[in-house]
């Protein structure tokens, strides 16, 4: 899967085009699941340390950005939607720039 250009402040990304790839990383590492984007990974017991650091690098490879260490919160990778609200909150920022 290309990895999408970084957006500018401002600019958003269609749902899909974050919760897709999200999905298929973790369907794809548990294979015969059906995950929705508000399903709670953490309590259908997918997640141990080794999974959420690959979750980790999954999204910064993916949307081409660092995680803040401030955010490393379990409710950001909870969900597929809590993922995808960290990558709209994140992606496409330049360290050290401040929103406008």
């Amino acid at each position: 899967m290309p990895i999408p250009p970084r957006r500018k402040w401002g600019t958003s990304v269609a749902d899909d085009d974050i919760r897709t790839p999200i999905i298929g990383f973790v369907e794809n590492r548990f294979p015969g699941i059906a995950l929705e984007p508000t399903e709670d990974i953490f309590a259908r017991g997918f997640v141990n340390s080794l999974f959420a650091m690959e979750l980790v690098m999954f999204l910064e490879n993916t949307f081409a950005f660092t995680i803040p260490s401030e955010v490393l919160r379990l409710d950001n990778f909870r969900t597929v939607a809590s993922m995808a609200a960290l990558v709209e909150r994140h992606a496409g920022r330049v360290e050290g720039a401040s929103a406008p």
